[in-house]
């Protein structure tokens, strides 16, 4: 079924049983992955009286399209990975939906670094700044572990610290630029705010594997949610409901359940609601919870990190940049300012023919460009670009810049673990309080950040609940107070 046909097919779910969509046992705020997974597990389990409630006009949260200039690319959510020893779920949902993607080659970042006023470095001269990063990695996993071993303290450092007792931390602008590459490209923020400890080693990739799979499909890499919900939002089959364009500004909760409202005055009540929000929208003032939430939960939330990634397309009339075969994908900018327009992309081979390049930036860097116009953006873009490639190369025909920072119903990216941010409060930060459960990717030890971490704290949390409904233990019941 076609992502339009599918809306209309919601759209049409709306106003249909209007007294079950009033009072059902359980509502869902937000239609994203974790929200769509978390529903139809409960679906699944025999729960079926269930309420969804997404702020915009469609499903699929930071998993976002947009055309351009007659492609469709991915503003937020863009890769998944797979050749692990743990299946990841994402790939079966691909093979189920024939999810069109490209696995993206990184080897020839030696090859193509460019110096700040211009000029490729000598490949030998990167290559042993990489060699030195990756050998730093490798010693930040092996103490992370060491760490992780010690039972009796919960012990971290930041991967700065890390880098540092190794004896090697970056300093050069291209030792920066090797360490964004490694770090900050995949973090969203530097090492000197990350974990080391809950980001060393990357479970991303040593469970779910180092294959890259860059999301090329017409459809969206969204038509995964699709897909779910479509198994649960069924005309004539099914309780669960789905209501779009309804901004939920208030949960009252107590024993007894839940009460919400939303910005246009609608009211519904439920046993209990599953709160799918960004970990920036439940930082911000967007959405009130009566009674406030007990101190250390919102400490718990307060302290996480919710970062931004910003990926900055640019079309242009014809190429100027090397595009011969796949070890040309990715190019490297040094600068004395980190995260300067640094990680760079061309997209001839996920899109044969488009002339797009995309540049990543992140953290400080995207919060400062998102206060930008598009046309200083592009300004400041085509000064990296002509530095690298000579002034004769021809402005943009189009450029689009996501700004997930200044969205409301998401105010960032993903999340990402802070250093000296402990277990004990991470436990606190997914925790339900009452008949209030919380999920989402910011939930997830091992995969926060990524659509399979949302995929299965969804789930997770769902299960939870689906003790609490069986009567098998309550977590939220010991939380009232915290």
């Amino acid at each position: 079924m076609a992502a339009m046909s599918l809306i209309s097919l919601f759209v049409t779910l709306l106003f249909s049983a209007a007294t079950a969509a009033q009072s059902p046992s359980v509502i869902v705020v937000g239609a994203g992955m974790s929200g769509i997974s978390a529903a139809k597990t409960l679906y699944e389990a025999g729960i079926k009286d269930i309420l969804i409630l997404e702020a915009s006009s469609r499903i699929g949260g930071r998993m976002l399209k947009a055309d351009f200039s007659g492609y469709t690319v991915e503003m937020g959510a863009n890769w998944y990975n797979s050749g692990g020893p743990v299946a990841n779920p994402l790939v079966d949902l691909a093979k189920k939906v024939n999810l069109k993607s490209y696995i993206n080659d990184y080897s020839n970042i030696a090859e193509n670094t460019y110096k700040q006023e211009g000029g490729l470095y000598r490949k030998k001269d990167v290559e042993k700044v990489d060699e030195v990063a990756t050998a730093r990695d490798e010693y930040c996993s092996n103490f992370s572990k060491m760490l992780s071993s010690n039972k009796k303290k919960d012990i971290d450092v930041s991967i700065l610290a890390g880098q540092r007792l190794y004896g090697r931390s970056p300093s050069t602008p291209l030792e920066m630029v090797i360490d964004f590459f490694h770090n900050d490209y995949e973090d969203a923020e530097p090492p000197r705010v990350t974990s080391l400890k809950h980001t060393f080693p990357h479970a991303q990739f040593e469970e779910h594997g180092g294959n890259p799979h860059f999301v090329t499909d017409p459809r969206g890499f969204e038509v995964l949610v699709q897909y779910l919900a479509r198994q649960i939002v069924k005309k004539g089959r099914s309780s669960v409901q789905l209501q779009l364009k309804k901004v939920v500004r208030e949960i009252a909760y107590s024993k007894s359940g839940v009460t919400v409202r939303t910005e246009d005055g609608s009211t519904y009540s439920a046993n209990y609601v599953i709160v799918s929000a960004s970990l920036g929208v439940l930082q911000s003032d967007l959405l009130k919870f009566k009674p406030t939430l007990p101190m250390r939960k919102r400490m718990a939330i307060s302290d996480f990190s919710m970062t931004i990634y910003t990926k900055i397309f640019m079309k242009f009339p014809y190429k100027f940049w090397p595009s011969a075969g796949p070890r040309t994908e990715f190019f490297l900018y040094t600068h004395v300012q980190r995260g300067y327009y640094p990680v760079w992309q061309h997209l001839d081979n996920e899109y044969p023919g488009s002339n797009i390049l995309m540049v990543t930036i992140t953290a400080d860097e995207s919060r400062r460009v998102e206060q930008l116009s598009n046309e200083a953006i592009q300004a400041e873009a085509m000064a990296v670009l002509k530095k690298m490639f000579g002034d004769k190369i021809p402005n943009p025909e189009n450029i689009l810049v996501p700004r997930w920072g200044l969205h409301r119903f998401y105010k960032g990216s993903y999340s990402n673990w802070p250093a000296n941010y402990n277990q004990e409060k991470h436990d606190l930060l997914g925790a339900p309080v009452g008949p209030v459960y919380f999920t989402g990717e910011h939930n997830s030890n091992k995969f926060l950040g990524y659509v399979d971490g949302a995929y299965l704290e969804g789930i997770a949390t769902a299960n939870d609940l689906i003790k609490c409904i069986k009567g098998k233990g309550c977590k939220g019941d010991k939380n009232m107070e915290v």
